[in-house]
C-alpha cells in the first residue's frame, strides 16, 4: 500500500467583479486546492499503479472540503470543476493520472448530481511549474460559458520525487459569456453532454 505523505496544502480563491463591459450582478467564483505529496513510484518503473488511486481517496476528499468551504459551503451553487496534476523530475506522467478516480470522484460524490467529465490536465515539471487546470460545467459538456481555466502554482514545489495533485471549482460561467451554444440555463443534464 503506498503511503503520499503530504508537504503542503495550499487553496487559491478568486471573485472576478469585472472583465471589461459591465459589471456582473455576482461575481463569479473560482477556486483551486492543491497538495504537494510525496510520490512513492518516483524514481523507478512500476508496472502495477491503479491499486494506488484508493490511498489517494482521502486527499481526494480533503481538498474537495477545502474548496467547498472557501466557496461558501453550499454544494448546490457549484457548477464547474477540473482537476490536475504536476508530477516531479523523478516521476512519470502515469504518476499523475492516478488522480482521475481519486480526485475527479470526490468532487462528484460531494456535487450529487454531476454527470459532465471532470476535465483534466497533467504534466511533468520542476519547483514553480504552473498548469492551467481546465474547467467545464458539472452537468454538461457542451456549455460553453463554462470553457476556462485556473492556474496553479507553488514556489515550493513539486520536488523531483513529488506530485502536485489539484482540485478547482467554479460558480458561473466566464463574466460577459456570448459564444452562443448550449446555455446553463438549458441543461438537461441527462448524458453529461447536454
Amino acid at each position: 500500500m503506498p503511503e503520499f505523505p503530504i508537504r503542503k496544502i495550499a487553496v487559491l480563491n478568486e471573485e472576478i467583479h469585472h472583465d471589461g463591459g459591465p459589471s456582473p450582478e455576482h461575481p463569479r467564483k473560482r477556486a483551486a486546492a492543491w497538495a504537494i505529496v510525496k510520490n512513492p513510484f518516483a524514481g523507478a518503473y512500476s508496472a502495477e499503479l491503479q491499486p494506488a488511486m484508493d490511498d489517494l481517496k482521502p486527499l481526494g476528499r480533503l481538498l474537495t472540503e477545502r474548496l467547498l468551504a472557501v466557496l461558501g459551503g453550499d454544494a448546490s451553487v457549484i457548477d464547474g470543476y477540473g482537476k490536475g496534476a504536476i508530477v516531479g523530475t523523478a516521476g512519470e506522467l502515469e504518476h499523475g493520472a492516478l488522480w482521475h478516480v481519486p480526485g475527479g470522484y470526490s468532487m462528484r460524490e460531494s456535487l450529487g448530481a454531476s454527470k459532465a467529465i471532470v476535465p483534466s490536465a497533467m504534466k511533468r515539471g520542476a519547483f514553480g511549474a504552473s498548469l492551467d487546470v481546465p474547467l467545464g460545467h458539472t452537468n454538461a459538456a457542451y456549455v460553453r460559458s463554462h470553457f476556462d481555466a485556473i492556474t496553479v502554482a507553488d514556489p515550493e514545489g513539486p520536488r523531483p520525487d513529488e506530485i502536485l495533485f489539484a482540485l478547482a471549482m467554479s460558480i458561473g460561467g466566464r463574466v460577459h459569456s456570448r459564444m452562443g451554444g448550449l446555455e446553463a440555463s438549458q441543461v438537461k443534464g441527462e448524458d453529461g453532454l447536454r
